[in-house]
């Protein structure tokens, strides 16, 4: 008997969709759609047969109302909505792993890094701890950059302290610099080099001033869709990847 590695069966049990018996149910039953392709020009068929070794390059699977990429680890963007937790076991809100698949949690699906309950915007979501410590290793600096609106007028001074970086209470020295971009009286772009717990609200909060709403726009070079709207997620690219600087070893 061959190896079952490579197999139809084999990936979709890697993708989480069940055991290898359930996976060759669900071929043998017409449940499996194979594909190739993006946006509306993807080129599905009908899977027949567990044991064929499609090229996983590109190779997409449709089971049901998912539609997802073949992928040996899952880098996900998220657009989060406010009222939802960073937690597989939420305190108060929803929990941000309901928006996702089974299949994904059986993975292990975890946040690279958290966002508040009432912060909304991108988070990267994924199964690889490598790509984890990658954008969360306080080593790295990775930027994240929020849209900041405020309660009261940022005014020059406090924008400059927030630039060349302000004391947190209970924290030894300055936060780095932040790079503030100003677009009114009261919002503001601001990026930042570290994940301190709640460290926007308390950099505004040192400068003098109160946070009213954050919204994560940014990751490095990774930007937010404008057309991913709140609660949807989708696999980031290849290409993507690279520019972020991330190879998995």
């Amino acid at each position: 008997m061959g190896s079952r590695k490579g197999t139809l069966a084999a990936m979709l049990k890697e993708q989480g969709f069940g055991t290898h018996n359930e996976c060759v149910k669900m071929v043998r039953n017409g449940m499996v759609g194979l594909g190739r392709g993006s946006g509306g020009g993807v080129e599905w068929r009908i899977a027949e047969d567990p044991e064929e070794r499609p090229a996983p390059e590109g190779l997409r699977f449709k089971v049901g109302a998912l539609d997802i990429v073949y992928a040996p680890r899952l880098y996900l963007a998220f657009h989060k909505p406010a009222g939802v937790e960073c937690s597989h076991a939420p305190s108060h809100h929803q929990s941000v792993f309901s928006f996702f698949p089974d299949i994904f949690l059986r993975r292990g699906l975890e946040a690279v890094g958290r966002l508040d309950a009432d912060t909304t915007g991108l988070l990267l979501l994924t199964d690889s701890g490598q790509f984890n410590h990658f954008f969360t290793s306080p080593k790295r600096h990775v930027p994240k950059t929020y849209l900041v609106g405020t309660k009261h007028p940022i005014t020059p001074e406090q924008s400059a302290k927030l630039s060349e970086g302000v004391e947190l209470r209970h924290e030894d020295g300055l936060t780095l610099p932040a790079a503030v971009e100003l677009i009114g009286d009261r919002q503001c772009h601001l990026t930042i080099m570290e994940g301190k717990y709640h460290q926007v609200k308390r950099m505004f909060a040192a400068a003098g001033n109160r946070v009213e709403t954050i919204h994560r726009v940014a990751i490095g070079s990774l930007r937010l869709d404008a057309d991913l709207e709140p609660g949807q997620w989708r696999q980031l690219r290849a290409d993507e990847l690279d520019i972020l600087g991330f190879r998995e070893g």
